[in-house]
């Protein structure tokens, strides 16, 4: 993971799955003319979808619910037609209308699909039959047979509205849904790969209005509906892959011969069905899911290879749905397949199957746009309506492979996907979606770490925030960029997320950070990051502010203690001074005095500059040792003139004068040598003596040495006491991370 600064026209920031700018996130809001087109085409969508029910609703029908039995033809099992009522449990062999056109009653009837009739000879009869039926019903006045002779006279009435069925609504509503929201990401951003989004939204709306007409309860379809409908449905699905496959040519990130792929993958759009048009594609129905099974796969391989490009979440999570989907398509193209012809199979079963397939795939087609937003209802929607496929696919499958029972097969079917479900729910959402839930406990132990690391170094927020929103993220990659934003937004669809760290009304630079690519590029980032991250950064500017308040106090109670001392005991030695009786006494004072308008001054300011405090260390220790007649040695080496905090100076005076003060009276030494040397990050102090000390290991360390020991592990560092050669005590002070305000992060 690397930490950049974002540059304009920087090709891994600008040209990725991210938005182009951040500004130009405000361009998808609904203003202006995208709002009126938007309202426009939903009105236009409602007038259509009413003139489809009322052409629906004016086709006559019968109210008659057949129900197939284990052999032989299908029963009545309701009806609402008062002369058909006492004929309820009884099968119809015929129905005819007054010119003699007549259409069998048999399982067949009732199928409403011709696209998923998987052999070609009961494609083109279930088709001839239902117009067949359609022509019946035309004439109003339908006799229908049943055996011994019996010939009931009824009149086919137009369906109506209320006979659309109950199925129907649902379905028309998912439709009109999916059109909208094409229709709406397409106006949010006009871009080729929104467009192709559109074009699979609409046609899987088409698709779920032909399944909603078919649905329809009662007997007769409109005239000429089992005549369009295998080829229409074959050209939609066909075109649903293809504009899939295209789609991830050029999203999240446009690939190399993308438009060879591309034209791969619409080729079987234009060839199938116009070859079953003319009658010449022989198993239409294999070709066509074959075609659509190589289209998935070698949508899964480019969006794989976009991934391996790019580490994009994006692409990671498109692959783990679209693998899902994939598997999904195989399981009901094997079950129906399967289930083909078999006389076990339950009608209502296979007829199930392609509806919830269908249900499934506009559940995750909704599903994409919102992928970084919380959409549960959403997401639970997907996961049932994928169960329940794989649940009559296995069904299908038992039946015919098995020859399992209906009952037996339907039950085992539905517990394995139950059990699958409640077994590995959180599993899932995490590998599809990939909102991995982030634990409380990481979290805070994070955001504590990090909160006392801020009390050492404030003034390395930035720097810590950073690290913090890594660690809970893991992203690929932060980048720096000086913008100031209002709170934490998700951005490119989830890809990356924007954290406000810094605002630039105090006086200073913005700043926000971009991070790219959650947990390694393996999910999205969420709305609930965005809001998880503001927390975060508002926790840690509360640390910061009380650290700041507490600061303030403290440099408010010094400058109390500091004037006090100055006042009180600086005024009763200045008086004793000049009631001293020897000179030995007043010039003793008077260097009380000196140190004690020195340690004032300190507590006063609350920074110092290392070569101000060095100046004031080196005439200190000059008067001491000259009072001593003892020779110092100064030395003082750094790269760059820092600023010390009030805790910073106090620790090293003490500890100097500390090391000196056991030179002078235990080590009796002649020669005091200070070295300080600060170089990058690491400040160094040695302290040496030719005074009568030795064997330091031996020593029992008081308050003076322990004192030194606690002052130099509060800067982070440590202290070594060791023999002078060729004679006395030398003490080395190592601070390998001497952070000081002048390092802002």
């Amino acid at each position: 993971m690397t930490e950049r600064p974002a540059v304009p026209g920087d090709s891994s920031f600008g040209n990725s799955a991210l938005e182009p700018t951040l500004e130009a996130r405000s361009a998808a809001r609904w203003v202006g003319w995208r709002r009126q087109l938007l309202l426009l085409l939903a009105v236009a969508a409602s007038l259509g979808l009413f003139g489809l029910m009322r052409w629906v609703a004016a086709s006559p029908s019968l109210d008659i619910v057949l129900l197939a039995g284990p052999s032989g033809p299908p029963s009545i099992l309701a009806t609402s037609i008062a002369a058909l009522e006492p004929m309820t449990g009884r099968a119809p062999i015929a129905l005819r209308n007054a010119d003699g056109q007549e259409v069998l009653v048999d399982a067949q009837l009732l199928e409403r699909s011709p696209r998923w009739q998987v052999d070609d000879a009961a494609r083109l009869r279930l088709t001839a039959q239902q117009e067949a039926l359609a022509t019946v019903l035309a004439g109003h006045e339908v006799f229908i047979e049943f055996r011994n002779g019996v010939e009931i006279p009824v009149l086919a009435r137009p369906r109506g509205i209320g006979g659309l069925g109950l199925l129907f609504w649902p379905l028309a509503a998912l439709a009109l849904t999916l059109y909208l929201v094409g229709a709406a990401v397409l106006l949010a951003r006009p871009q080729a790969r929104n467009l192709l989004y559109l074009t699979v939204s609409l046609s899987q709306a088409a698709t779920l209005l032909f399944v909603a007409v078919g649905s329809m309860r009662g007997l007769g379809l409109p005239s000429g509906f089992a005549t369009v409908e295998p080829i229409v449905r074959m050209a939609l699905d066909l075109a649903t892959g293809a504009a899939v496959v295209h789609a991830f040519t050029l999203h999240p990130r446009p690939l190399p011969y993308r438009l060879a792929i591309a034209a791969a993958a619409w080729l079987p759009v234009l060839l199938l069905p116009a070859l079953a048009h003319a009658g010449t594609l022989v198993h239409a129905w294999w070709w066509t899911q074959a075609a659509m099974l190589a289209q998935g796969l070698a949508a899964l391989a480019t969006i794989r290879w976009s991934y391996r490009i790019e580490a994009n979440p994006f692409a990671a999570v498109l692959l783990r749905l679209g693998t899902i989907s994939v598997v999904t398509f195989a399981l009901v193209t094997l079950g129906m397949g399967a289930a083909a012809g078999s006389p076990g199979t339950p009608g209502a079963i296979a007829a199930a199957g392609p509806v919830i397939w269908h249900l499934f795939f506009a559940s995750l087609l909704l599903l994409v746009p919102f992928l970084s937003r919380s959409r549960i209802a959403l997401r639970e929607l997907a996961m049932l309506a994928g169960i329940s496929t794989i649940a009559v696919s296995l069904d299908l499958l038992f039946v015919a492979i098995f020859s399992l029972g209906p009952f037996t097969s339907l039950t085992l079917a539905v517990f394995l996907a139950l059990g699958a479900y409640a077994g590995a729910r959180q599993w899932i959402l995490n590998q599809t979606i990939g909102t991995e839930v982030l634990t409380t406990e990481r979290t805070f132990e994070q955001l504590y770490r990090v909160a006392r690391e801020l009390q050492k170094r404030p003034t390395r927020y930035s720097t810590l925030v950073s690290d913090l929103l890594r660690d809970i993220f893991e992203p690929l990659e932060v980048l720096r960029l000086e913008r100031e934003s209002a709170r934490s937004s998700v951005v490119g669809g989830g890809a990356a997320l924007v954290v406000p760290v810094r605002s630039g009304r105090s006086g200073g630079r913005p700043l926000s950070l971009v991070l790219r690519f959650a947990r390694r590029g393996q999910r999205l980032f969420s709305r609930e990051d965005a809001r998880l991250a503001d927390r975060v950064v508002d926790q840690l500017k509360r640390a910061v502010a009380y650290d700041q308040a507490v600061e303030r106090g403290r440099h408010e109670e010094r400058l109390r203690i500091a004037q006090d001392l100055h006042d009180d005991i600086g005024a009763r030695l200045l008086t004793l001074m000049y009631q001293a009786q020897t000179p030995e006494m007043e010039d003793y004072i008077r260097h009380t005095l000196l140190d004690l308008k020195t340690l004032t001054r300190g507590l006063a300011a609350s920074e110092h500059r290392l070569s101000h405090a060095a100046a004031e260390w080196k005439a200190d220790l000059t008067q001491r040792l000259n009072a001593a007649q003892v020779q110092l040695g100064w030395s003082v080496e750094y790269d760059r003139d820092v600023r010390l905090t009030v805790v910073q100076w106090s620790a090293l005076t003490r500890v100097i004068r500390e090391l000196v003060t056991n030179s002078l009276y235990h080590g009796h030494a002649t020669r005091v040598d200070v070295q300080l040397v600060l170089a990058g990050a690491r400040l160094s102090l040695l302290v040496a003596d030719d005074g009568e000390g030795h064997d330091p290991q031996g020593w029992a360390h008081g308050l003076g040495l322990g004192g030194v020991r606690k002052r130099v592990k509060l800067l982070g560092g440590e202290v070594r006491w060791r023999e002078n050669e060729p004679s006395g005590i030398a003490c080395e002070v190592q601070l390998p991370d001497f952070q000081t305000p002048d390092e802002d992060g």
